[in-house]
């Protein structure tokens, strides 16, 4: 039954998925932390140590937890003030031919570090096929739209015409830099292993009586057990925290894209030349019946702002460790690890919700853009009026005056009659049965159609090969809220 009387953080309420989430709850770490003690004791018998079958067996057959379990470990750690003991505890409690010898040689950061670790690996097994699925649908969108002519805007202003898709395409740059960024941080992760209290593995080499093959092999085969390639051969108490340094470095980066995309499609949404999808029942306003509010874009726009922001916090952490290890790290990770993945988890949804359904209006679009292609035909006219016999600097001068005359109509709330008056003036006689092609939008574009085509075969393909043909899913990720 729901609680309203606590309360819950939004992205676990309105935005996360549920695989993000259970990812990061308190059952996942929890068995987490158990299946590791379970690794740890299977390598140290399978190394000679006194740990018998039956011990082994208990504690696999306990993985799981139970109400019991947490109402144990609340009771103890609220005695002990120690997390890591109080499980340890209750797991005793259940597998009691292994009491005595779960967590052997290690630290508490055998388990909370190394747990912390997959986690990190399996939010980003989460992340990224759902990142490469959103730049294949702005890919696709960029093709279907690489031919359409739409005002460019530089300074806010008005400038030279891209086209829908060309425009997209610079999202979807940023975006591979983002996949780029997260594959690097998910491909770079190693586990901590078992390195003892300072990383010296000073315990284990005592419990193998000065063996240090047998200590470099437990620790290959904790590795192993727990899904890792390698281990970092260098650790303090914890693994380094530059690690999380580097994940929210890619978050951060990624959370500043999402702003920017958003960022833009509000723009072209108060433009009404593109809009975010817009559900039958939506209500864009408790008092204004009639608005289309680009909810999604905007909340977009705040979840990646929050997303540079606790990306912060792995960098001032890292920074303030001391020596070996100081444990002001600790409550800080609690909250910022797992909500840079649920921020990015809530931001993949409204990417793939809104770049699913891009509602583009070409009759607006070129609207907008026959208001402002007078004025950039300007430079072309005088060419060809050059070409034609005619002095350039008469030429230019006559446009001048021309578009200044109109500028002024335009500010008194008149329509922009350049063109107009271009056709009355008998100087510009020689090019008047050319003004159509010197005004058609797509001699303005180069070769905007020819980037999109190119940048989705050579680089949009190449980046997503990896991800298989799941990535050519159509159907649309729907919000919670």
């Amino acid at each position: 039954m729901e609680n309203y009387e606590i309360y819950r953080s939004p992205l676990e309420g309105r935005y996360a998925t549920k695989s993000m989430k259970e990812l990061f709850s308190p059952r996942r770490r929890a068995e987490t932390w158990r299946k590791l003690w379970v690794f740890l004791a299977e390598s140290e018998k399978e190394l000679g140590l006194p740990i018998s079958d039956r011990a082994i067996q208990q504690m696999r057959e306990n993985i799981g937890m139970t109400e019991r379990d947490f109402k144990i470990i609340e009771i103890e750690e609220t005695r002990t003030r120690h997390d890591v003991m109080s499980h340890v505890h209750a797991f005793g409690q259940v597998a009691r031919e292994a009491e005595g010898v779960i967590h052997w040689g290690a630290t508490s950061c055998f388990v909370t570090d190394n747990a912390d670790l997959i986690f990190l690996r399996d939010g980003f097994d989460i992340l990224l096929p759902k990142l490469a699925a959103v730049i294949r649908k702005l890919s696709l969108f960029a093709l279907k739209y690489k031919d359409l002519p739409c005002l460019g805007y530089t300074h806010g202003q008005a400038a030279m015409p891209v086209t829908v898709g060309k425009r997209v395409c610079v999202w979807i740059q940023d975006l591979l830099m983002d996949l780029r960024n997260l594959e690097r941080a998910r491909s770079d992760l190693r586990f901590r292993g078992v390195k003892g209290t300072t990383g010296t593995q000073a315990s284990f080499l005592h419990l193998f009586q000065g063996d240090h093959e047998k200590v470099e092999e437990l620790d290959r085969l904790v590795t192993t057990k727990a899904g890792f390639d390698s281990a970092y051969t260098i650790s303090t108490q914890t693994y380094s925290r530059h690690v999380d340094v580097d994940c929210g470095n890619a978050f951060s980066a990624f959370g500043s894209t999402c702003q920017r995309i958003g960022g833009d499609v509000r723009h072209l949404a108060m433009f009404k030349e593109i809009e975010e999808p817009f559900e039958k029942d939506q209500i864009g306003s408790s008092a204004m019946a009639f608005k289309r509010n680009p909810m999604r874009s905007e909340r977009m726009c705040g979840l990646g702002r929050q997303l540079v922001n606790e990306a912060r916090n792995t960098i001032d952490t890292y920074a303030a460790q001391w020596f070996e290890r100081s444990l002001d790290d600790s409550a800080n990770r609690r909250t910022c690890l797992p909500e840079m993945f649920l921020l990015a988890d809530a931001l993949l949804v409204l990417l793939s919700n809104v770049c699913s359904g891009l509602v583009v209006y070409p009759a607006v679009i070129k609207r907008r853009l026959d208001e402002e292609i007078p004025f950039m035909a300007t430079e072309g006219i005088i060419n060809r009026m050059t070409e034609k016999g005619g002095s350039r600097q008469e030429a230019h001068e006559n446009i001048r005056i021309l578009s200044h005359k109109a500028a002024e109509k335009i500010k008194e709330g008149g329509e922009n009659d350049l063109i107009e008056r271009i056709q009355s003036a008998a100087f510009f006689a020689p090019i008047h049965d050319e003004l159509p092609q010197l005004l058609d939008p797509k001699a303005f574009i180069g070769r905007a159609p020819e980037q999109v085509v190119i940048f989705a075969r050579e680089e949009v393909e190449l980046a997503l090969t990896k991800y298989g043909e799941s990535t050519f899913s159509t159907e649309a990720t729907e919000l919670y809220v």
